[in-house]
C-alpha cells in the first residue's frame, strides 16, 4: 500500500513520528511537507531528533495568511498526489496543511485518514477548529485519540469509519521520556529543578493582536516566578511589531525554540505550565505538572476534569493568580490510549479495501 503522509508543523512532526515508522513496516510512505513551519528551529530539526524519515517532497510554501497559505498548499499538494497517486492521504490534527491535505486528496477521490480526528472547541473563530471539523468531514478514516474525540463525531453524524485509537502524542511522549530526562537543558540555562514555570505563547487570537499578547506578557512578569519562555518566531516578530521586548522583565527568560527533546526535559522538571498550545497541555498532563491554558476554552477538556488544567484566558490578573495559586485536585484517570495508537493506525489503513 502506497501511504502519502502530509505534515508542516511542529505538533505535525510529533504526531507522525510513531506513525511513520509503524506504517514503513509494511508499507510504502511518501513524507510531503508542506513547509508551514519553514524555520529551521521548527522544522529540519525535529525531523533529527523524532528520528523522522527525511521527507519526499518539501513544497516551501512558508507563511501568509491564510487563505494564501492554503491555496498555496492546495495547488501544490494536488500536484504531488496526481503524480504519486497513493492509496491513501494521511493528514494529522488542525492546521492549514491538514485542511489542504484533505481537500486535495478529496477532490481526487483518495481516501483521507485524520489523526487526532474529533477536537472540538465549540469556538468557530479559531481556524484550527475550521481546518478540524473540514477535514472530519472528508476522511474516510477517523483516528480517535479519546472517548470525547468520538463522542464529538457522533454529534455531528460521524459514526462510519471511526476508531478510538489513543493519542499518539502519548506514545511519543512515552517512548521520549527517558531520552528527554538525560538532556541538560535545565543547567544549561542556569534552572533548577521545579524553579520555573515554562511558557509557550503562538495561537493567532494570543500574538496577532496587541492587547492579549500584552496582557500575557505583563502576566508573566508580574507572576513572582521564573518563567522560561521559549519564543516561537511568529510569537517573538510580533513582540518587536509591537514594541513589547521592553515589556518583558528580567524574571522572564525569552530563548529560541527548542527542539522537542530539550523541551520534553524543561517540561517534565518545570514547577508548572503556562500555554495556548493543546499539545503542550497533554504533555503536561501527562507527566503531572499543572497547566495553565492561556485561552477561553480547550478541546482536552478531559485534562480539565481531571482537574489539572486550568482555563483562564489571556487577562493578567487571572493568569498570575492562576500561576501562583493553581494546583490539581483530582487523579489522573482519563485514557490517552496504552501508547500504542500509532500501532492501531497502521493497521486500520492496511484495513481499507
Amino acid at each position: 500500500m502506497r501511504i502519502a503522509s502530509i505534515v508542516g508543523a511542529r505538533p505535525q512532526f510529533v504526531k507522525a513520528a510513531p506513525v511513520s515508522r509503524e506504517v514503513r513496516r509494511h508499507n510504502e510512505e511518501i513524507l510531503i511537507h508542506t513547509g508551514q513551519h519553514y524555520d529551521e528551529a521548527m522544522s529540519d530539526v525535529f525531523f533529527e531528533v523524532l528520528d523522522i524519515p527525511k521527507p519526499d517532497y518539501n513544497l516551501d510554501v512558508g507563511s501568509g495568511s491564510h487563505a494564501r497559505q492554503t491555496g498555496e498548499m492546495l495547488i501544490r499538494l494536488e500536484e504531488v498526489l496526481e503524480k504519486e497517486d497513493p492509496d491513501v492521504v494521511l493528514v494529522y490534527g488542525d492546521t492549514n496543511s491538514t485542511l489542504a491535505g484533505a481537500l486535495a486528496a478529496a477532490k481526487l477521490h483518495l481516501p483521507v485518514g485524520h489523526v487526532e480526528a474529533g477536537l472540538r472547541s465549540y469556538n468557530r473563530r479559531m481556524p484550527e477548529e475550521l481546518n478540524r471539523i473540514v477535514a472530519d468531514h472528508l476522511s474516510s478514516l477517523l483516528f480517535c485519540p479519546t472517548q470525547t474525540a468520538v463522542e464529538n463525531l457522533e454529534k455531528e453524524g460521524i459514526v462510519k469509519g471511526v476508531h478510538l485509537v489513543g493519542d499518539v502524542m502519548y506514545d511519543v511522549a512515552l517512548a521520549s521520556a527517558q531520552a528527554a530526562r538525560k538532556r541538560d537543558v535545565v543547567k544549561r540555562l542556569g534552572l533548577s529543578r521545579k524553579g520555573y514555570v515554562l511558557a509557550t505563547v503562538h495561537r493567532p487570537a494570543n500574538v496577532d493582536e496587541r492587547p492579549p499578547l500584552e496582557s500575557v506578557l505583563k502576566a508573566f512578569s508580574e507572576c513572582g516566578e521564573t518563567v522560561v519562555f521559549p519564543a516561537h518566531p511568529r510569537t517573538r516578530k510580533k513582540m518587536q511589531e509591537f514594541g513589547l521586548d521592553g515589556r518583558v522583565t528580567g524574571n522572564v527568560r525569552v530563548i529560541d525554540p527548542v527542539d522537542y527533546l530539550d523541551f520534553l526535559a524543561l517540561l517534565i522538571d518545570a514547577k508548572k505550565v503556562a500555554t495556548d498550545s493543546g499539545g503542550v497541555q497533554k504533555e503536561a498532563y501527562f507527566f503531572g505538572i499543572p497547566c495553565v491554558t492561556l485561552r477561553d476554552e480547550t478541546e482536552w477538556i478531559e485534562t480539565v476534569e481531571d482537574g489539572w488544567n486550568a482555563v483562564v484566558g489571556t487577562d493578567t490578573e487571572d493568569v498570575v493568580d492562576a500561576i501562583k495559586n493553581f494546583n490539581p485536585r483530582g487523579t489522573k484517570s482519563k485514557s490517552f490510549g496504552d501508547g500504542h495508537a500509532a500501532e492501531k493506525i497502521a493497521g486500520l489503513l492496511e484495513s481499507l479495501p
